[in-house]
C-alpha cells in the first residue's frame, strides 16, 4: 500500500458562538493558514491491528493499543474501522503534524478528525464522502465536548464558508467581497466543554436571561448574513462589537480577550469580538488590508501569543440543502 495523506484547515467563528448549541445561527469560515497533516503508512512486517502514532506537536510517540481506551484517537480509530465495516485494521503508522493552536478556538480537534478520517479510509480503498466523513468528525465532537453544535466539524470537512444551525441542513455562505480579519490568540488554553457545559448550567439556572441573550446574537448573525451576501462588509464591524458585548453578558470574555479586543479598536480595526467558546484562546478583527498589519503588530505588543491575517474570499452561490453532521 502506497503511502496516504490528508489535510484540513483550521476555523474561526465570526458569529453565534455559544447561540448555535441552542438552535440559533452561526456563520464560521475556515482558516487555511493553519492546518492539520495526517501521513498513513504501512507496517509490513506489523501485525494485524498495530497501529503507530507518532504526532510530533504534542510529545505523543505510542503504539494505539497502549493509548487509554476513551482517548480520542482510540475512537476516531475504532469509528473508522466501524464505518468502513472492516473487523480489523492493517498494521499501519499515523503521522499528525499540526500547526492549529490547541484549545484555542481554531477547531484543532475537529480538523485533526477529520484529516485522519479521510486518509485512513482513502488508505483502507474506501474513502468517506464529505458527508460521512463530517459525521465521523461529529461523533468524536459529541464524545469531548459534551454538547457541540456540529459546526467545527462542518466548516472544516467543506472548507468553504457556512452559515449553520443545529440539526438542519446547512448553507454554503455566498461572499460577495473579501474582507480581511486578523485573529489573535491570548495564549491562555480555553477547554470549549467546560466553557460549553458552564453556560449550559447558567441557562438551567436562568432560562429566562439567557435566551434573550441567545436571540440578541441570533439577531446579529442574521444580519451579518445578508451583510456578507451583499457585499458591504464594513458593515459587519458594529456588529461583531455588538456580538462582543453579548458574550461578555454570557460570561465568557476574560481580561485578556477584552485588552485585545481595545487594543485592535483602539488602533483601526472596524469591528473585533472574542471568537470560539471564549475565556482564553482568540479574539477576531475586522480590518482593512492598509491596516492589517500595523493592527497585527499592536496586538503581539499587547500580549497575544500568535496573529494570523486571513482573508475571507469571494465565493459564486449559496448551495442549500447540505446534509447537517
Amino acid at each position: 500500500m502506497p503511502a496516504i495523506s490528508a489535510s484540513a484547515p483550521g476555523k474561526v467563528i465570526l458569529f453565534g458562538e455559544h447561540a448555535v448549541v441552542y438552535e440559533r445561527p452561526a456563520i464560521a469560515v475556515p482558516v487555511s493558514q493553519v492546518s492539520v497533516r495526517v501521513v498513513v503508512l504501512p507496517i509490513p512486517t506489523g501485525r494485524p491491528g498495530q497501529i503507530l502514532v507518532d504526532a510530533p506537536d504534542i510529545g505523543l510517540h505510542s503504539e494505539l493499543s497502549q493509548l487509554p481506551s476513551d482517548h480520542p484517537l482510540v475512537l476516531l480509530a475504532a469509528t473508522v474501522q466501524s464505518e468502513l465495516k472492516l473487523s480489523h485494521l492493517p498494521a499501519l503508522s499515523l503521522w499528525i503534524k499540526s500547526t492549529i493552536p490547541v484549545a484555542a478556538g481554531l477547531g484543532s480537534g475537529a480538523a485533526v478528525s477529520v484529516a485522519i478520517t479521510r486518509a485512513l479510509s482513502e488508505f483502507l480503498g474506501h474513502p468517506l464522502p464529505d458527508e460521512r466523513v463530517c459525521e465521523v468528525a461529529f461523533r468524536i465532537e459529541r464524545k469531548y465536548h459534551g454538547t457541540p453544535s456540529g459546526i467545527d466539524n462542518t466548516v472544516i470537512t467543506y472548507g468553504q464558508p457556512i452559515y449553520y444551525v443545529k440539526g438542519r441542513p446547512f448553507d454554503r455562505l455566498s461572499v460577495r467581497k473579501p474582507f480581511i480579519m486578523v485573529i489573535a490568540d491570548s495564549g491562555i488554553k480555553s477547554e470549549t466543554a467546560a466553557v460549553v457545559g458552564d453556560i449550559r448550567n447558567h441557562w438551567q439556572a436562568d432560562p429566562g436571561r439567557y435566551e434573550t441573550l441567545f436571540d440578541a446574537i441570533a439577531g446579529i448573525t442574521h444580519q451579518a448574513r445578508d451583510i456578507i451576501e451583499d457585499g458591504s462588509t464594513k458593515d459587519l464591524g458594529p456588529l461583531m462589537n455588538e456580538n462582543q458585548h453579548l458574550l461578555h453578558a454570557l460570561g465568557v470574555s476574560c481580561p485578556e480577550l477584552d485588552r485585545l479586543v481595545k487594543t485592535a479598536l483602539d488602533n483601526g480595526a472596524l469591528g473585533a469580538k472574542l471568537a470560539g467558546a471564549g475565556r482564553g484562546g482568540n479574539m477576531i478583527a475586522l480590518v482593512e488590508q492598509t491596516t492589517a498589519n500595523a493592527i497585527a503588530q499592536s496586538l503581539k505588543s499587547a500580549g497575544a501569543v500568535r496573529t494570523i491575517i486571513t482573508e475571507v474570499q469571494t465565493s459564486s452561490k449559496v448551495l442549500a440543502g447540505n446534509r447537517p453532521c
